[in-house]
């Protein structure tokens, strides 16, 4: 480069002159590698860093003694252990000695796989001056790195006895970290074939989690088991892409595509997260206005990170994550104060992330805290852990959840027990009726049997027994009135005895459909309820006058000729069903105080699941609004809600006239 460039030579020889050289500049110490430690961590005061702001400098150049001097060890520099300037470029020197006796190689390795682009330089055999270079980076494809590793790994050919010093040109777009390790030959092997063995089986663990979620989520349709599988399918996309399996295995030949997963997986296991855990804590119910914040500041979050990402380049931009998991966080303990016990698990598996998640921002910044193999991959075992916990977390509110649900259903069992007995006792009763009418007409026809057979005795002389004989038919008629009459009663009793008990809450369909048999006994309920005491007055002009129209139970204003029919103003207006059954649904749901379930409506009534839903919620509106009615009593009877006044008002703003021909 110098015969070639002799002007840039020199103009880089002046620049090192003027620059004053570091007070503090100190070189580094020899690594003395030994076969009996296979992995030795690379300390701050085995490497020396040279910050290149203009990114101009080459090999040639850093070797130079008024660039060689600003070389700085690491440790006492005060300088992080890892790019701090992102446009500037840093070179990493490297004094490695081996014993006469060692004729192992060695390789270097590199743990962030996030460097943009990565130069090694290592001197040639049998000289200090010539050196082979390798370049390779996230920023380039997979193809070009020395070994087909996750991680950077270089070649240190073995040299018996000899001290060699290696160069590294590292430049990256983030605050990539320094740290390394020197491998032998020897134990590399069996320590990546560990590596990759543990990390197999967390993405099995995390595999099995996804598919034992995703068959739950389909046969329990609960969608916060979806919402489950999506954050652990985030979690693994950020781990594939931290730990560089991912670009090894996936999107190899994709480096842009390696880096824009990189930074869109953080925002998605942010967002998953929160819509997880918005499910999991029932937020949107138990803590509305905690619900609300969470989704504003979840939302400004995402936008800053998509900024910083795609625009700003700050490096600092994991700062921005601790605000919206510092909320959930909150909202978590919230639920767990308000009552929901399984939320405890929630705030376990994320003490345990964000434990973890302290070692990472310790490396982003480049502070050396507890820096070894077990907290580099602390995270992954504690995301396992958490997926776990909130894999158990879920199934335990799925549990309470049905344990609530088998207890109302107790209730609701000890009801129709209770519903069944008076139903048996009523039965004795209308038997015990049976007997006496049947001992009554058993004496009535005995008395009319022996008044026959006198009558028979005496037909000698109808002339002279004629007034005894119309005596006797009087009795006889006497005694058929006092028989019609003892009918009647009965049967009103009986009819009595119904609509008591359906104003007592006992009664079931079959019962109550024979109170109401058809449309025609429905419809005539309706109109007796609406018009029964003479309070007919028009809808559409308010005239008090009415007359009966073609459809049966229906009233013609004698005015404006507006036909109004019996289901108008009331709940069983526009019914897609029979009017029987909608009659005894709203008998059902006013008996039990809205308290009964839409899907036990489908089932008694033989109606569609979201029929029956749809008309359950158009009576627990009506119920409500009049339970909010100034004239509302309790224990009022529940005929009073068919005629809702919101009917009233939806039929006079949108109905049309109706006139006959």
């Amino acid at each position: 480069m110098g015969g070639k460039y002799p002007l840039f030579r020199l103009a880089i020889l002046f620049l090192g002159l003027l620059l004053p050289a570091r007070a503090h500049a100190t070189p580094e110490d020899t690594l003395a590698v030994n076969p009996a430690q296979p992995a030795l961590y690379l300390e701050e005061n085995y490497y020396s860093m040279l910050e290149d702001p203009t990114g101009q400098l080459h090999l040639a150049d850093v070797q130079l003694p008024e660039w060689s001097r600003r070389f700085v060890a690491m440790r006492g520099s005060g300088h992080p252990p890892n790019i701090q300037h992102p446009s500037s470029i840093y070179w990493l020197r490297i004094t490695v000695r081996q014993r006469p006796t060692d004729n192992a190689a060695w390789y270097l390795e590199l743990y962030d796989s996030h460097i943009g682009n990565a130069m090694f330089f290592s001197p040639q055999r049998g000289s200090t001056t010539a050196y082979d270079s390798v370049a390779t980076g996230a920023n380039q494809s997979f193809a070009t790195r020395p070994h087909p590793y996750k991680n950077f790994l270089f070649d240190l050919p073995p040299r018996p006895g000899e001290t060699a010093t290696y160069y590294l040109r590292l430049h990256s777009d983030t605050r990539t970290s320094f740290r390394a390790m020197l491998h032998s030959g020897a134990g590399l092997i069996p320590e990546l074939s560990l590596q990759y063995w543990l990390l197999g089986i967390f993405y099995g663990i995390l595999f099995i989690m996804v598919l034992y979620n995703l068959i739950l989520f389909f046969f329990l349709s609960e969608r916060t088991y979806l919402y489950y599988v999506l954050y652990v399918l985030s979690g693994a996309l950020l781990f594939l892409t931290e730990d560089g399996l991912g670009f090894q295995y996936l999107w190899s030949d994709f480096p842009r595509l390696n880096h824009f997963i990189g930074a869109l997986a953080p925002v998605l296991l942010l967002l998953t997260f929160a819509t997880y855990a918005g499910g999991f804590l029932d937020t949107a119910s138990r803590l509305p206005g905690l619900h609300r914040a969470g989704q504003w500041v979840v939302g400004i979050s995402t936008t800053l990170l998509v900024l910083d990402a795609a625009v700003v380049h700050s490096g600092f931009s994991f700062w921005l994550y601790l605000l919206p998991y510092g909320l959930l966080y909150y909202a978590g303990l919230q639920a767990y104060r308000s009552g929901l016990r399984p939320a405890r698990y929630l705030l376990l598996a994320q003490a345990l992330v964000a434990i973890s998640l302290t070692f990472l921002i310790m490396r982003k910044l480049g502070i050396n805290f507890y820096s070894n193999v077990y907290t580099v991959y602390s995270l992954n075992a504690a995301f396992v852990v958490e997926v776990v916990i909130l894999s158990y977390a879920l199934g335990e509110k799925l549990k309470g959840l049905m344990d609530v649900a088998l207890l109302t259903q107790h209730r609701l069992l000890k009801q129709l027990r209770k519903k069944h007995q008076a139903q048996d006792r009523l039965v004795v009763q209308m038997r015990e009726n049976q007997i006496l009418k049947d001992q009554l007409n058993t004496e009535l026809g005995g008395l009319v049997a022996l008044r026959t057979t006198e009558l028979r005795q005496q037909n000698e002389t109808v002339a002279a027994q004629n007034r005894e004989l119309l005596q006797a038919n009087g009795l006889l008629a006497l005694q058929s009135a006092a028989i019609e009459k003892l009918n009647g009663d009965l049967s009103r009793d009986l009819h009595a005895e119904k609509a008591a008990r359906i104003e007592s809450k006992e009664v079931d369909f079959g019962e109550f459909s024979q109170i109401y048999p058809d449309k025609d006994a429905c419809l005539r309920y309706l109109a007796d309820l609406k018009w029964g005491h003479g309070s007919y007055q028009c809808r559409k002009c308010g005239h008090e006058k009415s007359c009966e129209a073609r459809e049966p139970y229906a009233q013609r204003c004698t005015r404006c000729r507006y036909v109004e029919s019996a289901t108008t103003g009331t709940l069983l207006q526009k019914c897609k069903f029979s009017i029987v059954k909608a009659l005894y649904a709203v008998f059902l749901l006013h008996a039990h105080k809205g308290n009964y379930s839409p899907s036990e409506l489908a089932r008694v009534l033989d109606l569609r699941p979201a029929t029956s839903w749809t008309f359950a919620q158009k009576v627990l509106q009506a119920l409500q609004r009049r339970r909010q009615a100034t004239d509302y009593e309790d224990g009022e009877p529940w005929t009073h809600v068919l005629l809702d006044a919101s009917m009233e008002m939806e039929v006079e703003e949108n109905e049309p006239t109706k006139t006959s021909n």
